[in-house]
């Protein structure tokens, strides 16, 4: 009999919570098959079997939480592997097929006309929302918006009955899951990973002399350079051309130019840093989640498209482990992708700033004397005044504007004529 215990997943943690169970007892496991999800308060991860047999699940429910070193499991290696299931029967010859049951075709008041050659499931709208046959019917004739109407249906599903009830509360529309006028209330666990995203705001809010610096850049060359090049560039190195390695690359040449920025509070000391690991903040459903790329300044356009996407999908599968999201010193923050205008992005600690990207939108500016339209976006840098002086955060974001605006700089991090003129 083996034991299968909670892994140690760092040096602070002492507890986690049972995200899923995806054995039950009885069931025989192969080794290395997942048996369970947990959640710390950093990142979700798996755990195995660590060799193959039958598998008994200790008295643990799903959300509960429990210790470093707890029991999970145990597995039986001594156990036979039960005989495998029989193979599924051939698929009959198509004229002795069993007839595949109808669905209920929902009765109207408006006729009897049969709907046999109207699909089981009509997308109601491009967003992906499904309706019953005669529910779509009456959201077309109707010209209602299918995302106003509450589904009662299985899987989301709009029925007749919730189109009827659209109609007759027009501009009233309750809460998903609760009725009109509703006055419920729900109570809901909060998890390690929403318990860790509050200590650290407010451990960031209290314990950093926070301050916020705006500036504004114009991303007319980069979406330039993007609509150029960016079929060429997706079929030399297999990725899309985004907005983040621009900045990555800007920001890391801004780091090394401007030290401070690049460092943290370690006791009485400053801890300087001779290379970019820059986070990118990732809204996952569990949260917000900062894994990092290391060796930014060492990496090209392509590798940072690259990792943007591989860590962004670790993120939204609950993949990260722990070392892909400790250790950066510079963290990028993008609010634009929801729409957001302009904010005061908190600092990742230990960190000691923290830049926000914003939603581009165009706007009138004035340039060699004409008002011309751009496509503009606001630049916010959250620095803690303890390690970064006014003069060091007001230099850092207007390097990195001018990187953006003119990104021939990124790469050899200076302008062109100056270094043809030695200037």
């Amino acid at each position: 009999m083996i034991d299968i215990k909670v892994p140690t997943v760092g040096e602070s943690i002492s507890e986690v919570t049972l995200l899923k169970w995806l054995k039950k007892s009885g069931d025989y496991v192969e080794r290395d098959e997942v048996i369970a999800e947990l959640e710390s308060e950093k990142a979700t991860f798996e755990v195995n079997a660590e060799q193959a047999g039958v598998i008994t699940l200790a008295a643990i429910s799903e959300g509960d939480t429990i210790k470093i070193g707890d029991q999970l499991a145990s597995i039986d290696e001594s156990a036979a592997k039960p005989a495998a299931a029989a193979a599924p029967k051939a698929e009959q010859p198509a004229d002795k097929k069993a007839p595949a049951a109808q669905p209920k075709a929902e009765k109207t008041t408006a006729s009897s006309a049969p709907v046999t050659s109207v699909p089981n499931d009509v997308t109601a709208a491009e967003a992906g929302i499904k309706a019953s046959p005669v529910a779509s019917a009456m959201i077309a004739d109707n010209k209602i918006d299918p995302k106003t109407v509450t589904a009662t249906g299985p899987a989301g599903k709009i029925l007749k009955d919730d189109v009827l009830a659209a109609l007759s509360n027009p501009g009233k529309q309750p809460f998903k899951g609760a009725e009109l006028y509703s006055r419920n209330t729900r109570n809901e666990k909060m998890s390690n990973l929403r318990k860790t995203i509050s200590r650290r705001l407010v451990e960031a809010k209290n314990t950093t002399a926070m301050l916020t610096t705006f500036n504004e850049v114009d991303m007319g060359r980069i979406m330039e350079i993007r609509t150029k090049y960016k079929d060429k560039f997706k079929e030399a190195h297999g990725v899309g051309l985004g907005f983040m390695s621009f900045f990555a690359k800007a920001c890391a040449i801004a780091l090394s130019e401007w030290p401070a920025v690049n460092a943290f509070i370690d006791g009485d000391n400053l801890v300087y840093h001779d290379y970019a690991d820059i986070s990118i903040a990732v809204s996952t459903p569990r949260g917000l989640t900062v894994p990092v790329i290391r060796n930014v300044e060492s990496l090209s356009m392509a590798e940072i498209e690259k990792k943007v996407i591989e860590l962004a999908g670790k993120a939204r599968d609950s993949k990260l482990t722990t070392e892909e999201l400790t250790g950066g010193t510079f963290t990028i923050t993008n609010g634009g992708v929801f729409g957001s205008l302009m904010s005061t992005p908190i600092i990742n600690i230990p960190q000691s700033a923290i830049l926000g990207m914003h939603k581009i939108q165009d706007r009138p500016m004035v340039v060699n004397g004409q008002v011309v339209v751009r496509p503009m976006m606001y630049l916010a840098l959250s620095y803690d005044h303890r390690v970064i002086d006014g003069r060091e955060s007001v230099s850092f974001l207007v390097r990195v504007k001018e990187l953006l605006e003119n990104p021939e700089q990124i790469l050899i991090g200076k302008d062109p004529v100056k270094t043809l003129l030695e200037l």
